[in-house]
């Protein structure tokens, strides 16, 4: 599926949500970023709230420990209509950063590489997996933070392997979509 009909296969299925959520997964450079932001741009009314899973893992290394903490600390809370919090990981100074609080009462968006883990309490969450070829992804994800990535890029990428084999996310029920150039 390419990215317009994706984004219009979430909000249809959104539509009968009360507070829906939606969890947009894949490795680096797949995509995802620029899915939600269509999909925020293309949301009816009241836009979503986002968190971008990067935002609360603690370090290259931290993943799988980062998505899994955010999903008892803002998911599992969302499930029971209550405030939901984003511990934020301070990615210049490689310490633990501030504190999000998320209140609920809106759509929320969770994108990022184990949005899937995060949001694994939810069975009635929206899936979407974006994907891209190696060498596109790589391509992108350095362009993107113009050179800061540069040196942790195959950290990263194993970290994101080991991950993906732990969850086996990318054989979760989502929709598939896969951008090229």
């Amino acid at each position: 599926m390419s990215l317009g009909p994706a984004v219009a296969a979430v909000r249809r299925a959104a539509a009968s949500m009360r507070h829906p959520l939606v969890l947009v997964d894949g490795p680096s450079g797949a995509g995802k970023t620029t899915f939600a932001a269509a999909l925020i741009e293309a949301w009816p009314g009241r836009s979503p709230r986002l968190v971008r899973v990067d935002e609360a893992i603690p370090g290259w290394p931290g993943l799988h420990r980062g998505s899994a903490r955010l999903g008892r600390s803002l998911i599992a809370p969302h499930l029971r209509g209550g405030a939901g919090t984003v511990h934020r990981w301070d990615w210049l100074a490689d310490r633990p950063g501030a504190l999000r609080r998320m209140t609920p009462g809106r759509a929320l968006i969770v994108e990022g590489c184990g949005a899937f883990q995060v949001g694994r309490c939810r069975p009635d969450a929206i899936r979407v997996w974006l994907d891209a070829p190696y060498a596109i992804r790589r391509r992108r994800a350095l362009e993107r933070d113009r050179g800061a990535f540069d040196p942790h890029w195959e950290e990263w990428e194993a970290d994101w392997r080991r991950h993906r084999l732990r969850t086996a996310a990318h054989r979760s029920p989502a929709l598939r979509v896969r951008l090229a150039d």
